[in-house]
């Protein structure tokens, strides 16, 4: 029993040590270890599976919009990366290069892609003549390196995994239309297969992607209080089109530039259910996500049929992603693993169980123990895993609405930024110097400019001047 409570005490409590917690949980569920190389992760298999599945669940939606996948170089000529001034600017702190190919001097230095909009714009030029070769939807899943000062992991890696989509088209309208789906896309993903509410808006012209003429974003509250950008949408207009001379003739025979959009979601959505849905005993992962969905325990599994009649139920339960531990850990121990590493389900049976035809469900989430008949366990896990999926997304979305504040005047923001973790709404003038001054003085951020939302009066929330933009902020990751 000391080992078993041990297994679980080397997690450290959220409540006294949220990052420390964090850091806890991903190397105790055996999601990543450390490299030797500073800034970068090894994703374990048990991570890893996340990301599958997240990626497997996004591409199948992007391909429902008529998206197809392309695979672009890592490798970034200087030259090509130079032609749009704002993206280069933006990037530059973060880009790694490469100066050297073997043991001779490059003529061109190349950069490690931070992100692939010149290529795709490169690309673009050559294959688009006629309106009829528009639009392109196109996406790419690949790794990314941004040298990034400060890491943790998923959250903020040196080397991390992402997809990006990038689309061309016609019209400014057609653009902006694409450009608003995607973000819709991700906003739904998150709620219907994360169980993570987030909040849909516009970044402010600070906050917005370097060269985009407009970005909108979701962004998520973690259980500390601090938000997280899970997933952003740019609209570039035709900048980059005329940086890059992606014109085409149109129906009358005339010129014209495209208009481009560009979005992605990265492997900090791990990081994001993990900080959403655990509790300090490990993971909760959500039902839809999870890769094994069901753990099946046997109790005194040494008894005879014991195990038969687990690996019988584990064929039953096929519709299910479902494992068997069967290894000669005690029961205890299986309990703490499964705890740990979020698993929705398990399902207790042993020898009395068989005896009276019965199993006992435990939900990871709520700890809620169902004693149920083998004859109804298939239909009774179905229910449960839908049921757990439904709670998480609402317990995860009453504690942002909980930890979401107004504040009308300057001195309850700030009293809201020191005292009360989450999202502050307040009113913002427009002006770049108030922003400036909150994120100087508090150390928020804006968030969002959330669509459709109420303004909660007309004077800016910092220098109390005439104010028509309602905005989310907050301290995040």
């Amino acid at each position: 029993m000391a080992k078993e409570k041990k297994f679980v005490e080397a997690i450290t409590s959220m409540d006294e040590d949220f990052a420390q917690w964090y850091t806890d949980v991903v190397k105790k569920a055996e999601l990543v270890s450390y490299s030797s190389v500073k800034g970068c992760m090894i994703i374990r298999p048990n991570g890893y599976a996340l990301w599958e599945n997240i990626q497997a669940e996004l591409d199948k939606r992007f391909k429902e919009t008529g998206v197809e996948n392309v695979y672009m170089p890592m490798f970034i000529p200087e030259g090509l990366l130079q032609k749009e001034k704002d993206h280069v600017e933006g990037f530059a702190p973060e880009v790694a290069w490469v100066t050297h190919g073997g043991m001779e001097q490059l003529q061109e230095r190349m950069c490690v892609r931070p992100t692939s909009e010149t290529l795709f714009c490169d690309f673009y030029k050559d294959i688009v003549q006629s309106y009829r070769d528009l639009p392109k939807l196109y996406n790419q899943w690949c790794s990314v390196v941004r040298w990034e000062k400060e890491t943790r992991p998923f959250l903020r890696s040196r080397e991390f995994l992402w997809q990006e989509g990038h689309t061309i088209h016609a019209t400014v309208e057609e653009a902006e239309e694409r450009t608003i789906q995607m973000l819709n896309l991700y906003a739904d993903f998150c709620e219907d297969f994360l169980a993570m509410p987030v909040v849909r808006g516009k970044k402010t012209d600070k906050e917005k992607f370097a060269g985009a003429e407009s970005t909108y974003t979701i962004e998520a509250l973690m259980h500390d209080g601090k938000a997280l950008q899970s997933g952003t949408s740019h609209n570039f207009g035709n900048g980059f089109a005329k940086a890059f001379g992606i014109q085409y003739t149109d129906k009358d025979n005339k010129l014209q530039y495209g208009y481009q959009t560009s979005w992605g979601m990265t492997t900090r959505l791990i990081g994001a259910v993990i900080m959403v849905h655990g509790d300090s005993d490990g993971l909760v992962l959500p039902p839809r996500l999870a890769p094994t969905q069901v753990m099946i325990i046997p109790i005194r599994q040494q008894q005879e049929g014991v195990l038969e009649k687990v690996n019988e139920l584990a064929k039953e339960l096929s519709d299910y992603r479902v494992k068997v531990d069967d290894s000669d850990k005690s029961p205890g121990w299986k309990f703490s693993e499964q705890e740990v590493k979020g698993i929705p389900l398990r399902v207790e049976i042993g020898p009395k169980d068989i005896e009276a035809n019965q199993a006992v469900i435990v939900r990871r989430d709520t700890r809620e123990k169902i004693t149920v008949s083998l004859d109804e366990i298939n239909e009774k896990i179905g229910e449960t895993l839908e049921k757990m999926q439904k709670e998480m997304l609402e317990r995860a979305r009453a504690h942002r609405d909980s930890h979401t504040t107004e504040a009308y005047t300057y001195e309850e923001f700030k009293d809201a930024v020191a005292n009360k973790p989450g999202f502050i709404k307040g009113m913002w003038c427009g002006d770049r110097a108030c922003e400036d001054k909150i994120k100087e003085e508090t150390t928020a951020t804006s968030r969002c400019m959330p669509f459709g939302a109420k303004a909660i009066g007309d004077k800016c929330v910092c220098c109390g001047k005439p104010a028509d933009k309602l905005v989310y902020w907050g301290k995040a990751y």
